[in-house]
């Protein structure tokens, strides 16, 4: 049999409190299939073209290592937001990636990321394959926006969904204490540019002993904001304290986003995607100056995927499973695919890797269902609730040190 090359494996986008369990996934099934090294890329694809890499043999020294990488948040070979152009318009940057890869004796080239990290696999793959070259391509699922199409949902969600709830669960505990002869409305703005999978996630703080935020509101809806401030006055005739939970993402009826009102969204990335902030801020005022009660926005911000103490264990180890599932994919000849989870059973709960092709997944993004959302779109369905539930199951205890959790870091 002959000897086995090498493997590199990258990090891109928006990093998740499990997407370092993907890595350790790659990492360990690589060294059981064979492969003679695996180098991770720092920064992505942009630090690759910068021929930023490393030897992971030198980061990750036992399996003690292997268990604190996956306990620790954000991308511990760092991340990057790098559209790949188009390989019509600079061939060149192509011809200089696989003159790397060759350099390095790469095998597999493993992506790690969302959406736009699956169109750098479907570019790269489809350059290999037009022009003769060996390397096999596969792409790893991330993002906490569960926003990947064919997959039953992404590593990371599960955990974000995690904290959402637990910090939704907190939220209306705290507003609770605090509306004593006055009424308080308080607006939660979580992540989400189209898709409402991590607003929805909200509902999983009504509980028993929590009645859950009062108003829901997802990307995939238009927002009124007249039957918003409607809603919350008749609310506020039978309670004194209102919790309502928005994506970053809501738009009006023309198109605009609800933060553009406040000034926000002038940043726009490489992938021409703007920055959203400021949708609780804005309607927070707006409640205050219309109704004249007391009023604050919290936003989850990047607490919301980096928060590995409160990581689900279905999650890190479906982040595990997906990464090593990569490998052996790519071992046994595949390429230009993505590996994703497919649910297998929901009682007792039961998921399995599978592999599709990137074509079909780049670029593609998968939204919630209309009829996961009630006729009013203010609230999701128990059909949302039945279908995240099982992802946020179980932990794995940080290793803790001097009161603080201990994370693994790369030296360099």
């Amino acid at each position: 049999m002959a000897k086995k090359g090498n493997i590199i494996v990258g990090q891109s986008g928006g990093p998740t409190s499990v997407i370092n369990s993907s890595l350790a996934g790659v990492y360990k099934t690589a060294k059981e299939r064979g492969f003679h090294k695996v180098y991770g890329m720092l920064h992505g694809i942009q630090g690759f073209l910068d021929e930023q890499y490393v030897d992971l043999s030198t980061q990750i020294h036992s399996d003690m290592d292997i268990e604190l990488l996956k306990r620790t948040p954000s991308a511990f070979l760092g991340s990057c937001r790098y559209k790949l152009p188009e390989i019509h318009e600079n061939p060149e940057i192509y011809e200089k990636i696989f003159q790397i890869l060759d350099k390095l004796n790469i095998e597999v080239f493993i992506y790690i990321g969302g959406n736009d990290s699956m169109d750098t696999i479907k570019k790269l793959s489809d350059f290999a394959i037009v022009k003769g070259h060996r390397q096999k391509f596969l792409g790893v699922p991330k993002t906490i926006d569960n926003d990947l199409a064919l997959t039953d949902h992404t590593p990371g969600y599960g955990s974000a969904a995690k904290y959402i709830g637990a910090s939704t669960k907190e939220i209306i505990r705290d507003a609770l204490g605090l509306t004593y002869k006055k009424d308080m409305v308080t607006v939660i703005e979580v992540m989400g540019r189209n898709a409402g999978w991590l607003t929805g996630a909200t509902a999983l703080a009504r509980t028993e002993d929590c009645e859950g935020p009062d108003l829901i509101y997802l990307p995939e809806l238009v927002f009124d904001i007249d039957k918003f401030l409607k809603k919350i006055k008749d609310l506020l005739k039978k309670k004194s304290s209102v919790v309502v939970a928005v994506s970053e993402g809501i738009k009006l009826e023309d198109g605009r986003y609800v933060c553009e009102l406040s000034g926000g969204a002038d940043y726009v990335d490489a992938f021409g995607h703007k920055q959203l902030q400021g949708t609780a801020a804005y309607l927070a005022g707006f409640v205050k100056n219309e109704i004249g009660c007391k009023t604050r926005s919290v936003e989850f911000s990047t607490l919301q995927r980096s928060a590995s103490h409160m990581a689900s264990r279905v999650d890190i180890n479906e982040a595990f499973m997906v990464g090593g599932a990569a490998v052996k994919a790519a071992d046994e000849g595949d390429t230009g695919k993505m590996v994703v989870i497919d649910r297998v059973s929901d009682d007792p709960y039961m998921s399995a890797a599978g592999i599709y092709d990137v074509h079909k997944i780049a670029n593609n993004e998968k939204l919630v269902p209309r009829n996961w959302v009630n006729r009013e779109g203010n609230y999701v369905t128990e059909d949302f609730i039945n279908y995240i539930e099982p992802l946020i199951q179980g932990d794995y205890q940080p290793f803790m040190v001097n009161g603080l959790p201990q994370h693994l870091v790369l030296r360099r």
